[in-house]
C-alpha cells in the first residue's frame, strides 16, 4: 500500500496494518529522541503505533492538510510514553484533531467571588476529559529539544485516567501514591520557587515555566523532559527522574550512554 492511501485506509478499518517502511524511517529520522532506541524497542514501538493508528481517529481543523506523515509522526510520539504500559492506557477516547498552527480555545471561570469571566485561551495543545485531543502541528514540528506538545497532552491523558489532571496518574503497584506526591510535590516546589527567582532577574529556566502553573502541568512538562532531554531531568532532579522511570517503565537517560 502506497504511503498516501494510508490514512484513507485506515479509516475504513479496525484492524492494525503495517506502516510503509518508508514512511516509518521517515518519521525515525525526524524524531531523535526516538531514534536513540534499539532496535528491540522500535520494533515494538512501530507495532504500538500501527494499533493506535488503527483505533483512533484523525481530523483536521483550520484548513490543515491531514497528511500520513502528520498522523504518523504524532501517532508515533503520543505512544512512546505507553511503550511498556500499552494501549490500554489510551482507553475511552478516540479523536485527535490536528490544527497548522497555535488555536483559540473560549474559556468560562468563576472567580473566587462567584463573578464568571470569560476568555480566549491561544493553545498549542489541549487534552479533554473523555474527549478528544487537539494538537498544533507547528509545535509537533518542534519536538525535540525538551519542548514536546504531544508527550504533554498524551501525559494529560494519562493522568485523566483517575479523574482530573493533578499530576498523580494511576501508579503501578511498586509506586506508592505517598512517595510520588512527596516527590513530584517537592520537585514542584523546587520549580516554582526558581521560576519566581528567574522572573526577578530577567533569567530562563532549564524548565518549560508552564511547569509552574500546577502539578498536573508540572508532570506534563517534566514527561516531556523525561523523554526527550532525560539528562538534564536525571541531573535537577534525580528522585523525580528515577520515579518517572519507574511509573513509565522506561529508562531514557541510559540510551544515550
Amino acid at each position: 500500500m502506497t504511503i498516501g492511501k494510508l490514512i484513507n485506509w485506515l479509516r475504513g478499518t479496525s484492524q492494525a496494518m503495517p506502516l510503509p517502511d518508508e514512511l516509518w524511517q521517515q518519521t525515525l529520522a525526524s524524531l531523535p529522541f526516538v531514534e536513540r532506541l534499539d532496535d528491540e524497542e522500535k520494533t515494538r514501538l512501530r507495532k504500538l503505533t500501527e494499533a493506535f493508528l488503527a483505533e483512533k481517529e484523525f481530523t483536521s481543523a483550520g484548513g490543515l492538510e491531514l497528511t500520513d506523515a502528520v498522523c504518523v509522526s504524532i501517532a508515533t510520539q503520543g505512544c512512546l510514553p505507553i511503550l511498556n504500559l500499552g494501549l490500554e492506557s489510551y482507553r475511552n477516547w478516540v479523536g485527535i484533531i490536528v490544527y497548522p498552527d497555535e488555536f483559540i480555545i473560549p474559556r468560562v471561570v468563576e472567580d473566587e467571588f462567584g463573578i464568571v469571566h470569560e476568555y480566549d485561551d491561544i493553545a498549542s495543545g489541549e487534552a479533554w476529559d473523555g474527549g478528544p485531543l487537539l494538537i498544533s502541528w507547528h509545535d509537533a514540528q518542534m519536538a525535540g529539544a525538551g519542548y514536546n506538545v504531544v508527550i504533554h497532552e498524551f501525559a494529560h491523558k494519562l493522568d485523566m485516567l483517575n479523574g482530573e489532571a493533578n499530576g498523580i496518574p494511576p501508579l503501578p503497584a511498586s509506586v506508592s501514591r505517598t512517595e510520588w506526591e512527596a516527590t513530584l510535590l517537592a520537585a514542584y516546589e523546587d520549580f516554582c520557587a526558581l521560576v519566581d527567582e528567574a522572573a526577578e532577574r530577567g533569567d530562563d529556566t532549564l524548565f518549560d515555566p508552564y511547569a509552574a502553573e500546577s502539578p498536573g502541568e508540572f508532570f506534563a512538562v517534566m514527561s516531556e523532559t523525561f523523554f526527550e532531554t532525560p539528562d538534564i531531568l536525571s541531573e535537577e532532579y534525580p528522585a523525580l527522574y528515577t520515579l518517572m522511570s519507574r511509573f513509565y517503565r522506561q529508562d531514557p537517560a541510559a540510551r544515550g550512554r
